[in-house]
C-alpha cells in the first residue's frame, strides 16, 4: 500500500504568515504550484494559502440581502460572514488570506485516503505533518504519478 511518505515532496516551498500578498503570488506562480503551506518560526503548520484564496481578492464585495419592516433594516446574512469576506478581500499579508487550521495528513496515510480528500473536499494541496511539524506536501500530480506503472 502506497502511503503519503512514499509520494510526498520533501523539499517544501513554504511561507510565513507575515509574507506580503504580492510575494506570495510570486512564489505560487514562479513555482507553478496551486498552494503553499504557511509555517511559523517553529516550522509548525499554521495555515495554507491557495491560489483560490488570492483570486478571492478580485471578487466584488457582495451586497448583503436585507429587508425592511417598520422602518428597521434586517440583514438576511451573517455579519460574521460579511466581516470575513471583507478581511479576505482587503488582505495584505498571508495571515489575513490563508486558511487557518488546514486539513493535513500523517506520513502513514494511505494514498486512497488522500485522493478521497482531494476529490471530496476539492483540495489540490495537502500538507503532511508529524508532531505539528511540516514534513512534506502532496499535490495532485503526486497522486497522478502513482498511476504510472514502475518498470
Amino acid at each position: 500500500m502506497i502511503k503519503a511518505e512514499d509520494i510526498m515532496e520533501k523539499n517544501i516551498i513554504s511561507i510565513s504568515p507575515d509574507t506580503e500578498i504580492p510575494k506570495a503570488v510570486e512564489i505560487l506562480l514562479s513555482n507553478h504550484i496551486n498552494g503553499v503551506p504557511v509555517i511559523n518560526d517553529k516550522e509548525e503548520l499554521v495555515g495554507i494559502l491557495c491560489q483560490s484564496d488570492l483570486i478571492f481578492q478580485q471578487k466584488k464585495m457582495p451586497i448583503p440581502p436585507i429587508f425592511t419592516i417598520f422602518d428597521s433594516i434586517i440583514s438576511l446574512s451573517s455579519s460574521k460572514k460579511m466581516e470575513n469576506a471583507l478581511k479576505k478581500i482587503a488582505a495584505t499579508t498571508v495571515d489575513q488570506a490563508m486558511i487557518k487550521n488546514p486539513v493535513f495528513v500523517a506520513a502513514n496515510t494511505p494514498v486512497s485516503e488522500i485522493a478521497s480528500l482531494m476529490v471530496e473536499k476539492h483540495f489540490h494541496t495537502i500538507p503532511v505533518v508529524d508532531k505539528k511539524k511540516l514534513v512534506g506536501i502532496i499535490g495532485k500530480e503526486d497522486i497522478l504519478k502513482t498511476l504510472i506503472p514502475e518498470e
